[in-house]
């Protein structure tokens, strides 16, 4: 009795901690669609000064931060594009501990960058629209879906 109690306890552990590193995934790949695919492109209003303070607005909204990224990629594309690529990822990024990809194709996409003066209320962005190859940080080696953007090619 006293070992099937043993047993019981053991793997509820192990299976509290996967459901915890599973539920942290699922965050980090509904956070990467909610902040990182615009598609189609959407209009801010005129208030927001442009595309990218509006976006940026709602990422610190999304993140419930006010910390103003440096950088942040925005893909004019489909999700299910995108996530293709990370169906195979046969690269690890010891950097990131994660696998990580480089897409075939280029996607339109826009930069937004914190400009260098800031009002000390509020964070300021200009934006650039491109068009380059993405490296994605994948959230396992097979059946992936994207987690991050570490770079543009």
């Amino acid at each position: 009795m006293a070992q099937a109690v043993a047993w019981l306890l053991f793997l509820q552990l192990v299976l509290e901690e996967t459901q915890v590193v599973d539920s942290k995934l699922q965050i980090a790949i509904k956070n990467f669609r909610t902040l990182h695919i615009d598609y189609p492109m959407v209009n801010y209003p005129e208030g927001f000064q442009g595309y990218c303070n509006g976006l940026m607005a709602y990422v610190r909204d999304v993140k419930q931060s006010w910390y103003c990224p440096k950088t942040h990629y925005v893909v004019h594309a489909p999700w299910k594009a995108v996530r293709e690529f990370c169906k195979y990822s046969e690269s690890f990024c010891e950097n990131y501990n994660e696998y990580c990809t480089l897409t075939h194709d280029s996607y339109p996409l826009t930069i937004c960058s914190l400009g260098s003066i800031q009002p000390p209320t509020s964070c300021r962005y200009n934006g650039t629209l491109t068009n380059q190859r993405l490296y994605l940080l994948c959230s396992r080696k097979y059946d992936a879906e994207p987690i991050g953007i570490i770079g543009l090619y």
